[in-house]
């Protein structure tokens, strides 16, 4: 199992290790309902280094990109990401990732921890144009400083503007004393905030100066089971869960990231699958009676006959109510529609409702 360059601060901090895509990390501290609150009311920094990192160079860099990505990458310019996906040739995802545009000729791709090696091979299959790529997932170190005070309480570490960093916008700039670390506002909680880039080397220096600069504030180190209460009220998609190598981008609600102006990876059926329609659609669902929705239960109609799957669920912290992402029908897709969770044998009623679940 890897370690990230934090492992020994996370237990040092008393945090509850757990193996998670390959790396040994911390799952909480203090318990994901305190963890949860402290980024949706204050600021929280998690580590997230087992991230994947992709750097594509080179004149044919963004070619290359534009074949593997569902996306429009000829749009970025120089300081933006984007989010996408790879699609595979079966109608599913590869993976969801950022594309970052560092400069002309020159990207860094953010991928999920569980899918570096397959992403990695999966875009070198089809690197014959000849793009230079790089990977520096051992490498690099990610945190992610989360919440609506993250822009005042990191302010004071760094000369960059954090207030004026729109929404997947980036700078590359000094931060708690290093130097050209991106700073980026691509956050996966909906509280706001950012994420660090940087060496290994340096991740301990800016862990503890963050922790120092937020102390006031009311930082908290976060873990892995409040990032996934904060993302899926949301409603955002968790490789793995929501979105899968059998899942179509259009069927999970990626179309807005699933550019038809160019040709990508099996463009050609996705677009046939669009003008068809999908059959089922992910949907997110609020519980109405005592149960909490888990992945894999089964979602059924009135008279208990299987029409879909839930994908994520839990408790939600925000909204204290039991709340979960699934696919039904598109006959049961519309917000209002009424189904019903399998939980332990008994089905319990449950309403589609629009996302996020969490209005902020």
């Amino acid at each position: 199992m890897k370690n990230t360059a934090l492992t020994d601060t996370h237990i040092a901090l008393g945090a509850k290790m757990v193996p998670f895509a390959g790396y040994n990390m911390p799952v909480s501290y203090e318990g994901v309902n305190v963890e949860h609150e402290t980024v949706r009311n204050a600021v929280g920094v998690f580590d997230v280094s087992h991230m994947g990192e992709f750097l594509i160079t080179g004149p044919k860099a963004l070619e290359l990109i534009q074949k593997v990505s569902s996306n429009d990458a000829s749009k970025l310019v120089d300081g933006k990401a984007q989010y996408s996906c790879l699609p595979n040739n079966e109608n599913g995802i590869v993976d969801d990732l950022i594309i970052y545009k560092l400069a002309d000729e020159k990207y860094l791709l953010v991928v999920n921890a569980s899918n570096i090696k397959k992403d990695w091979e999966w875009i070198t299959i089809h690197n014959s144009m000849g793009a230079e790529m790089r990977d520096l997932s051992d490498e690099y170190s990610l945190l992610a400083i989360q919440g609506p005070k993250a822009a005042e309480a990191m302010q004071s570490l760094t000369s960059v503007k954090l207030s004026e960093i729109s929404f997947y916008n980036f700078v590359v700039g000094d931060f708690a004393d290093i130097p050209n670390v991106i700073i980026s506002a691509t956050g996966y909680t909906g509280s706001g905030g950012f994420e660090i880039y940087c060496r290994n080397t340096e991740v301990k220096q800016i862990w503890d100066k963050v922790l120092e600069a937020g102390a006031s504030y009311g930082i908290k180190p976060i873990g892995l089971a409040a990032r996934d209460t904060l993302r899926l009220e949301m409603g955002y998609c968790l490789y793995g869960n929501d979105i899968t190598d059998q899942t179509s981008p259009l069927e999970a609600g990626l179309g807005w990231i699933t550019k038809f102006t160019k040709d990508f990876i099996n463009s050609e059926a996705l677009a046939k699958q669009k003008e068809e329609g999908v059959s089922r659609k992910l949907v997110g669902f609020e519980i109405e009676e005592r149960g909490i929705p888990r992945k894999d239960y089964d979602i059924v109609d009135e008279q208990g006959k299987v029409i879909g799957v839930v994908t994520s669920g839990t408790m939600s912290p925000s909204l204290q109510k039991a709340i979960g992402l699934g696919y039904v029908p598109k006959s049961y897709a519309s917000p209002g529609s009424n189904v019903f969770i399998q939980v332990r044998k008994k089905s319990i009623p449950a309403t589609v409702v629009k996302l996020p679940f969490y209005k902020g």
